[in-house]
């Protein structure tokens, strides 16, 4: 056999791999690249989890590994009359990322002394976004475009509205009047009353001294005078399978797909929503002056990160040990 035919004969196409036709060690060859894509994939997550570890309501991601698909090199038979039967034998083609998943477990408490800065104790998201005059609380697809966040660092505008770190403002309740329970059928930007006599007239908003949020949620108010104002209740978003939610970048998530959808809530019974209201009650709380941290746990990363290295630096001695044999195939006919 000429060097050409042997260098042919070792080194096969993956198509032939496909197939099922195939030299063992190249096949080792090709199991062992995809082990190396799979690890440095993995790194990558734990890399972005190790980075995250002081950013405010991050979620840390894990990462599981499947095997690749299989070849038959012998099928599986029933036994007969005369014969017994034999197991399939099957070579595999290495590994691939299986998923890639949060955790959206609550992190701890990050103390600030900031009294707008909430933490959520427990479910739930605040639902943020752009200025809208109102939501219907039953229109799923509207909500859905509002976004989810678990960083809850508030602040007023110049145009008295609750907005988050980036803008965007923050819904939730409000009342007719103080004697009145809670609209639930509408979602509305909360913002400070008007100064004048009608509450939800434009122009100038009240001057407040000071701004609370309670444990449900109520934002409220003191002016000059020691009178009390309730600006309105922060609404929270619920989904039955918050892993399932899309991370748009930064602090935020989108509902939808495997998620399911989004339905408006309050913490505790703060709000009195008839039977046929698609508002959530949560058995959450908001605690003032804290924000969330991440929820990594920087051992188990680090103990992730060596195994990691090790499952990489393995499937690279496979294609140092396969090349070597190689080598040693096309040498034969020296």
């Amino acid at each position: 056999m000429s060097r050409r035919a042997a260098r042919r004969a070792a080194y096969r196409t993956a198509s032939d791999i496909q197939e099922g036709e195939f030299s063992p060690m190249v096949g080792s060859m090709y199991a062992a690249i995809s082990g190396l894509r799979a690890h440095q994939q993995k790194m990558n997550v734990i890399g972005n989890n190790i980075a995250n570890v002081n950013t405010y309501g991050y979620k840390t991601q894990r990462t599981t590994f499947s095997e690749s698909m299989y070849s038959s090199v012998r099928n599986s038979t029933g036994g007969t009359a005369t014969t017994g039967g034999v197991n399939a034998a099957q070579i595999g083609y290495g590994c691939t990322v299986g998923t890639i998943d949060m955790n959206m477990r609550t992190g701890n408490y990050a103390v600030t002394d900031n009294p707008l800065d909430i933490m959520l104790d427990g479910d739930g998201m605040l639902m943020v976004g752009p200025i809208k005059q109102g939501i219907d609380a039953a229109d799923t697809d509207t909500l859905s475009s509002l976004k989810l966040t678990r960083v809850g660092n508030l602040r007023l505008d110049n145009n008295g509205y609750l907005t988050d770190g980036n803008g965007n403002v923050v819904y939730g309740f409000k009342k007719a009047d103080a004697a009145d329970d809670y609209d639930t059928g509408n979602l509305v930007p909360l913002r400070l009353p008007a100064a004048g006599d009608d509450p939800t007239a434009e122009g100038d908003r009240l001057a407040l001294n000071s701004i609370a949020i309670s444990e449900n949620g109520e934002v409220t108010g003191v002016d000059g005078d020691g009178k009390s104002h309730l600006i309105g209740c922060i609404a929270l978003g619920y989904v039955d399978n918050p892993s399932g939610l899309t991370h748009q970048g930064g602090p935020y998530y989108a509902a939808g797909g495997n998620s399911g959808n989004l339905r408006p809530g309050t913490c505790g019974n703060v709000v009195n929503a008839p039977d046929d209201s698609p508002v959530v009650s949560f058995a959450s709380k908001m605690v003032s002056g804290t924000l969330e941290m991440s929820n990594v746990d920087i051992s188990n990363e680090f103990a992730d990160l060596i195994t990691t290295q090790r499952g990489f630096q393995a499937n690279t001695k496979i294609i140092t040990v396969t090349d070597e044999m190689l080598s040693d195939l096309v040498a034969m006919k020296r």
